[in-house]
């Protein structure tokens, strides 16, 4: 071998092994398909000095002899990215002939391969213009094994992602359960309305949290009062002001809803917000005093969140009170039982027309 294939070699090896610790890296930071597709269909560009690649997914055969639908395609072209989620039949020669085949394609211009998982589940393909070619030069046996070695690791950052969602929907599934058992207690008027989980989920988008914080968040937002299950129901429904040890009770929810969920693991990252979400932004809350940032951010944000489904869509012991009289009321709460930041994300919420109207203020 001559110096300067050796040097080709070893410089090929180099990126393919950067490349599968950039892919290492990104299969642990995604849990969500459509991102992970995105984000590999320009790093596999990048890799193979490329500037067209189309990642595909394909559904789940019923039968064999059944036509396999696209569910997802990523492609890119230069510079531009478009992503469909429609479910559209295949019409590429090639990925049809790799659906059939289950066997990669390497040309002078194009690399293709399947993700092979029991069965096809999708496709990459991975191209050069001419003018890429007449500088990068043509595809070789290397590159396609390169392709393939990658491949694998692909398919398993799509089952552990499929497998992630599995897990989401049966965790759903048995909150859902436990909400209804809990509602189930409360008299109508007592419980919080559907808005208030979408009003959280708003706010913690705007505060830009990851999807699996958002994720924690919403648990906590259909479980944050838990711990009001062994409560008497004369005081959870009472309309006059509490006594001061019928005051202390309710105050102890947060501990109890902690406390009933602290063996389940998948629940976990749900209960600091369960045990601090009545906490207040300078230390005057429960059940612990913690104040600023000593606060899980989920709670600061369930705080706000509570404070306004209460004003707005009303609770029996407190009269309603519209939109923009409950901003005013908790910007006068900002920097005191509020986080100022997330009061800055609450006004801009109201004031996006979409939002309001999904969240059905003002009417």
């Amino acid at each position: 071998m001559s110096t300067k294939s050796y040097l080709t070699l070893t410089k090929k090896y180099k990126t393919l092994l950067s490349a599968l610790h950039s892919i290492y890296r990104l299969i642990h930071s995604t849990y969500e398909l459509t991102d992970l597709v995105s984000k590999l269909t320009k790093l596999l560009a990048q890799v193979f000095r490329a500037d067209n690649c189309t990642f595909t997914v394909l559904d789940k055969p019923k039968t064999k002899r059944n036509n396999r639908r696209i569910v997802l395609r990523c492609t890119l072209s230069g510079s531009k990215r478009s992503i469909s989620n429609k479910r559209v039949a295949v019409q590429n020669k090639i990925i049809r002939h790799i659906i059939a085949t289950g066997t990669a394609i390497k040309k002078d211009r194009l690399l293709a391969t399947p993700l092979i998982s029991e069965d096809v589940m999708g496709i990459i393909v991975i191209t050069r213009s001419r003018r890429c070619r007449e500088k990068e030069g043509v595809f070789d046996t290397y590159d396609l094994e390169a392709l393939m070695s990658i491949a694998g690791q692909v398919i398993l950052a799509i089952k552990n992602i499929e497998l992630y969602e599995e897990q989401e929907k049966m965790v759903m599934g048995t909150i859902k359960s436990l909400v209804r058992v809990l509602d189930s207690r409360m008299p109508a008027g007592y419980t919080h309305t559907p808005y208030f989980l979408r009003l959280v989920t708003a706010l913690a988008q705007e505060m830009r949290l990851r999807k699996n914080e958002v994720l924690s968040l919403k648990y906590a937002s259909m479980l944050h009062d838990a711990g009001k299950v062994n409560i008497p129901i004369e005081i959870l429904t009472k309309a006059t002001q509490l006594t001061g040890e019928e005051y202390n009770i309710i105050k102890h929810h947060p501990v109890k809803g902690a406390e009933l969920f602290k063996h389940m693991n998948m629940l976990k990252p749900v209960i600091p917000i369960i045990l601090h979400h009545h906490e207040k932004y300078d230390g005057t809350g429960y059940p612990s005093r913690l104040k600023k940032g000593q606060i899980p951010l989920g709670a600061r944000i369930m705080s706000v969140a509570d404070a306004f489904d209460a004003m707005v869509y009303g609770r029996p012991y407190k009269e309603r009170v519209d939109a923009q009289q409950a901003i005013d009321e908790i910007k006068k709460h900002s920097g005191g039982q509020f986080d100022p930041q997330i009061v800055k994300c609450l006004i801009h919420i109201y004031h996006n027309k979409k939002l309001k109207k999904y969240l059905n203020l003002g009417l």
